[in-house]
């Protein structure tokens, strides 16, 4: 049986002591958190994912979903569980109060999120994909389609999905071939088939309300004529209640390498009744809001099994009695000494806690960046954060997503053998782990997006207020005696970006290859840059707190050292990064096709 905590006091440390969320009283939501209030919401959250959550992971992952002629059945527990989750409020917490949400900061809902995918992500997903769903209804969904699903939705009786995927299509949905026709009536009439659809077909809830992809007859080929359709599994009636069953149905569940609680439905769609959203042939704009809070959730995925996963080894390789160590024996009473006390083990156990607490700090400083961008009343700082949101989104959902597989793999690696073995939970975070980098856009799409589109977008002003945002910093703690060190190596690090940004400005445009080449090293290193700078602003703060004195010293110097082993051991892979970056796609396009 595997073990999970929720690292309650490192997103205090990282909200109210790094971020000061508390000082942005003036932005709506944000009033009412206070230190004592989040406390209490994360603490409460923290027992759910433990207590219930979490011991429903092995035993979800081995009964898994069942599908019986459309019917489609969660594992034991599954029930009860999300009954529980809504009940005690958590799918609407950062949801608008317009539709019954409680209307709190998506900073703290990052939080919340990453506890309950770390401790069950099969079954976070389902409420996760409500929230995605729930998101572009709420952005661009008339009034009176809101006004029919969000409440029931946000409250989580209703829950939602996302139909892009076709059997001969997946990233180049121009091809897609679901069409839709209108009745006269302001409905349409929905036909095709969806594969890969999470939580398409499930007991959790009454009604599912599927957004789904399609194309209206007549209208513009490719992309340009996709629109985008809220397609209910049960029609409602007169009263608003689930009545009559549409024309969708489950044709069967993928068999799937991990994430075995949750339904992966193959999904068709025969005449089903359709409402639009937004405008006609604008649905992939109107889907992209969905999709980029999805891709900010599967980027924390990533962060949440990795954590769970160091979790778990940090508990094996303290107790697990092997050899003795190299500089001399450390238990001296026990027939050999923990695996902790090795260099390799605690190499392996340091990568991965600096990558989980930099991942952490990341991903709530861009919680924090998207309630700027959605609630400050100035438009020039909405502006701003809309720009670092649009930069970084495939930055997280790329990097966070490959590091919580290798952080995972690491985990296992220390359990020996056992972490091969079913019984000690390590294998099913690895099967699980591995389909982050691949959906919501593989991670090499997500690359190509940062280079092809993010990187030029506004000429460049998004990547050139990032780097400003980390020189601040850098310059900031340059001659602090304690933090130069760290300081001086983000700096040699953002030079690093600077120089690749401006090879990828100039022979990415010259020749394509060049950018696709060199688009994951590129990304790779502004991830890196970006943790650095969120790592440095822990320091910082750690630096002080302990100048200070307190209760919490311990944490403190653990958080430096911590840092200190990240600008260490993991920042300098900018150097490699940009080596291959600058080395062109010569060497990697040389081969002719048919000699792979």
């Amino acid at each position: 049986m595997t073990i999970y905590n929720a690292p309650i006091q490192d997103h205090m440390f990282m909200m109210f002591d790094v971020l000061g969320v508390d000082k942005h009283s003036n932005i709506p939501g944000f009033e009412d958190l206070t230190p004592d209030l989040t406390n209490a919401v994360l603490e409460e959250a923290g027992k759910l994912a433990s207590e219930v959550l979490h011991p429903l992971n092995q035993s979800g992952d081995e009964q898994g979903c069942t599908w019986d002629n459309g019917v489609v059945t969660t594992p034991d527990g599954f029930k009860e569980a999300y009954k529980l989750y809504c009940q005690s409020g958590w799918q609407s917490l950062t949801s608008s109060p317009d539709y019954g949400g409680q209307g709190l900061p998506q900073t703290l809902g990052l939080a919340v999120s990453e506890m309950m995918i770390a401790s069950n992500w099969g079954f976070g997903m389902y409420p996760g994909l409500t929230k995605g769903a729930t998101e572009a209804i709420a952005a661009h969904a008339s009034d009176e389609l809101k006004d029919t699903y969000l409440p029931k939705m946000m409250s989580g009786e209703w829950s939602g999905t996302m139909n892009l995927t076709e059997p001969h299509c997946g990233t180049d949905l121009g091809l897609l071939r679901t069409k839709a026709e209108p009745q006269g009536d302001g409905t349409f009439k929905v036909t095709g088939t969806k594969i890969f659809i999470s939580a398409g077909e499930h007991d959790l809830t009454e009604n599912i309300i599927h957004l789904v992809l399609a194309k209206i007859p007549g209208g513009p080929e490719g992309s340009r004529g996709i629109s985008l359709f809220i397609v209910p599994k049960f029609i409602l009636d007169a009263d608003g209640n689930p009545g009559e069953r549409n024309g969708v149905s489950c044709g069967s569940l993928e068999k799937k390498m991990g994430i075995h609680s949750n339904s992966t439905c193959v999904m068709n769609y025969d005449d089903a009744v359709g409402y639009l959203v937004g405008e006609e042939h604008k649905g992939l704009l109107a889907m992209f809001t969905m999709m980029n809070e999805a891709r900010l959730g599967v980027g924390m995925q990533g962060l949440a099994i990795a954590e769970v996963a160091y979790q778990n080894a940090a508990v094996y390789t303290n107790e697990r009695l092997q050899g003795r160590a190299i500089s001399g024996k450390k238990n001296e009473d026990g027939p050999a000494d923990p695996i902790i006390v090795h260099p390799d083990v605690r190499r392996m156990m340091m990568t991965s806690r600096a990558f989980t607490e930099g991942a952490r700090g990341l991903a709530l400083w861009m919680g924090l960046q998207v309630d700027l961008l959605q609630r400050h009343p100035d438009e020039d700082v909405r502006e701003k954060a809309e720009d670092l949101v649009g930069l970084l989104t495939p930055v997280i959902k790329a990097y966070f997503t490959d590091m919580g597989v290798e952080v995972t793999s690491l985990s296992q690696q220390c359990y020996g053998g056992h972490g091969y073995i079913r019984e000690h939970g390590m294998e099913q975070f690895a099967r699980d782990a591995r389909i982050a980098p691949i959906y919501e856009g593989t991670n090499g799409i997500q690359a190509m997006d940062l280079v092809g589109r993010k990187l030029g977008a506004k000429n460049g002003a998004a990547v050139q207020a990032f780097m400003a945002l980390v020189q601040d910093n850098v310059a900031a703690n340059a001659d602090n005696d304690q933090l130069a060190p760290l300081a001086k190596g983000l700096g040699n690090a953002l030079q690093h970006l600077q120089q690749a940004t401006m090879w990828m400005m100039q022979n990415g445009m010259t020749n394509p290859d060049n950018a696709g080449a060199g688009a994951v090293d590129y990304l790779r290193i502004m991830a890196l840059v970006g943790m650095g700078h969120v790592w440095l602003m822990q320091a910082q703060t750690a630096a002080e707190k302990l100048a200070e004195g307190g209760a919490n010293e311990p944490y403190m110097k653990n958080k430096l050292i911590t840092a200190r082993f990240f600008f260490e051991r993991m920042l300098p892979d900018t150097i490699a990064h940009l080596a291959k970056l600058e080395a062109g796609a010569e060497s990697t396009m040389a081969l002719k096709a048919e000699a792979f």
